[in-house]
């Protein structure tokens, strides 16, 4: 400890929003150095070469080679695949002396296709797992919560090339094996869920979560097995509904409704129903956004939506992406004046109706459904305005938020709400690469077909703040052993060179026994050393001080708390029992 670069802190940084970011920076494993980019200090680096070595293990174990390809790319390969344009404001883009145009690498589907279409040209050379562990950059517009969001960070990518979709199924499920693998030996609770492909393409793909309270990510799950990403939710339809004896739309003044609540209000008392009270869920909201596309240029959407539900931001983006959905100003209100702010009805909406707009409605707006929803005109609101016979829109969108209760799309029973952190995201791309760039072989007829691909990423760096994010407590770090840097913190808390020899001589003896010790020789108060060991989060303590008159050490488990008296002379075999042997102090 005397000679590490290290420098533990007392106070939580002040940028600091979750705990493992506290933790990591308190305990000195990182250091920011800008926002969303961090340095690795040595303790953190160990941590990170530990899971490196977690995930290298298990690539391996299923074939697949390790590469290693650059992280500043041209962008021609990105601009045939047409990424380039499709990944926006999220990647750096920088131009050479010669004012050619590179990127900073994001992920490398296209660098793994063309390395391929230049080696190989035969069925014969199929299948092939490819990975490499490698610096990732995005542009992240708002990088948070340490190494959870960051601008550089570590990623494990690997791909896969098959002469069939047979073959690709055969990959996915491998590498899905190995995911379950490594995230068990990572040891924090994790769900796999359906998922949006994105940018990425493809015809399939899932995520790994980290269960988090601290999670960006929302996920639902239901008794029967059913688990998606919230923006990979799909609403199934309900059966149209007979309308025959429907009665004709009415049109009602409606003064001061601008809101679902007020409506309802206001309906209840004035306009009530027979059979039961009005509920939000018999509005139809319609919201309106702008859509910016990738050329800059914007468009306005109309959504509809049942008015008991919002739209989820998340779902949309997922929706609409490449291109992002912004809010309706008062300027466009202004551009736009056939819309009644607050009272916005199909009766405008629709690219062949006043406005112009393309309407979109949730898929729980089906044909026979009736509406209290605007009639277009400031104060004024239609009561049975049926689906199909007085409106019909352009489309379907499915981005109304999903509920705690909500029934699964597969039957399976009442969706449950969840956080988590995504560490892994594996994709069935298909033939997207290689029919851009041109990856086709020869098969066994001598006929020319293309490549079909799957791509798989862990997030490296990320995991090392989801273990600490799980493994952590009020009083610091607290690692499992396969991850943490050191194995033992011995702690010299004594006074006099007894004491430190005895501490040397131990940590010597387990080093010449293969265990990785780190030796605590500062000149500093126990206090000050106890507090140090909790907050860095070995998994075994020992403290050489005054029982060693007595010939005895103190054997402490950091997770567990436990404390144990042991004589000096056992201590060695009793040590490595424990680090090969026990997660804990029996």
């Amino acid at each position: 400890m005397s000679e590490l670069f290290v420098r533990t802190l007392r106070e939580d940084p002040a940028d600091a929003e979750v705990p493992s970011h506290r933790w990591l920076v308190r305990a000195g494993y990182i250091r920011r150095a800008a926002p969303g980019i961090y340095s690795w200090l040595p303790l953190g680096y160990k941590v990170l070469r530990n899971i490196e070595q977690i995930v290298r293990e298990e690539m391996d174990a299923i074939g697949s080679q390790e590469a290693h390809l650059p992280a500043l790319l041209p962008a021609e390969p990105y601009q045939a695949s047409g990424r380039w344009i499709d990944y926006g404001p999220n990647i750096f883009r920088l131009k050479d002396r010669k004012g050619g145009d590179y990127l900073l690498g994001p992920t490398h589907e296209e660098m793994f296709t063309l390395l391929v279409k230049d080696l190989y040209s035969s069925y014969k050379d199929l299948p092939l797992h490819l990975y490499h562990i490698q610096t990732k950059y995005r542009d992240e517009a708002r990088p948070r919560a340490g190494l959870l969001r960051c601008r550089e960070f570590v990623m494990k990518d690997s791909y896969s090339f098959d002469i069939d979709d047979i073959g690709l199924q055969k990959s996915y499920d491998a590498h899905r094996d190995a995911y379950i693998k490594i995230f068990n030996r990572l040891g924090f609770e994790y769900v796999i869920v359906h998922a949006m492909s994105g940018a990425m393409g493809g015809s399939a793909s899932e995520e790994f979560l980290a269960v988090a309270e601290n999670g960006e990510d929302t996920f639902v799950a239901s008794p029967g097995g059913y688990a998606a990403n919230v923006e990979a939710v799909h609403v199934v339809p309900p059966e149209p509904v007979p309308y025959d004896n429907a009665p004709a739309a009415h049109v009602h003044d409606t003064p001061d409704t601008p809101t679902i609540e007020t409506l309802v209000n206001h309906a209840n008392a004035q306009v009530p129903r027979e059979d039961r009270a009005w509920t939000a869920a018999d509005t139809l909201k319609n919201v309106v956004v702008m859509v910016r596309k990738l050329d800059g240029t914007r468009e306005p959407l109309a959504i509809g939506l049942p008015g008991d539900r919002e739209v989820d931001l998340k779902r949309l983006a997922a929706t609409l992406e490449p291109d992002e959905a912004e809010a309706f100003t008062e300027e466009d209100f202004a551009d736009h004046p056939s819309l009644a702010k607050g009272y916005i009805g199909p009766g405008v909406l629709g690219e062949n109706n006043a406005s112009g707009i393309r309407y979109l409605t949730d898929p729980r707006v089906v044909e026979g459904t009736r509406w209290v929803t605007g009639a277009d005109q400031p104060g004024r609101h239609v009561f049975d305005l049926v689906c199909g016979r007085d409106f019909t829109a352009d489309g379907v969108i499915d981005v109304a938020e999903v509920k705690e209760g909500d029934p699964a799309p597969d039957g399976s029973g009442p969706l449950r709400l969840a956080r988590g952190i995504e560490m892994g995201h594996i994709f069935q791309l298909g033939r997207k690469y290689a029919e851009a760039l041109g990856l086709k072989v020869l098969d066994s007829n001598g006929k020319l077909v293309t490549v079909t691909m799957g791509s798989y990423g862990v997030g490296v760096s990320r995991a090392v703040a989801v273990v600490a994010e799980g493994t952590c407590d009020e009083k610091g770090l607290c690692w499992p052993r396969e991850i943490a840097p050191y194995d033992v913190q011995i702690l010299a808390t004594g006074k006099g060179e007894a004491v430190l020899n005895a501490a040397t001589d131990l940590a010597r003896e387990l080093d010449d026994a293969g265990i990785k010790v780190l030796l605590d020789d500062r000149k500093a108060s126990p206090g000050v050393k106890f507090a140090d060991a909790e907050i860095m989060g070995m998994p075994t303590s020992v403290v050489v001080g005054r029982g060693l008159a007595e010939g005895l050490v103190e054997l402490r488990d950091r997770k567990t708390g436990e404390i144990e008296n042991i004589p000096l002379d056992e201590a060695v075999g009793r040590i490595i029992a424990v680090v090969r042997g026990r997660p804990s102090i029996d």
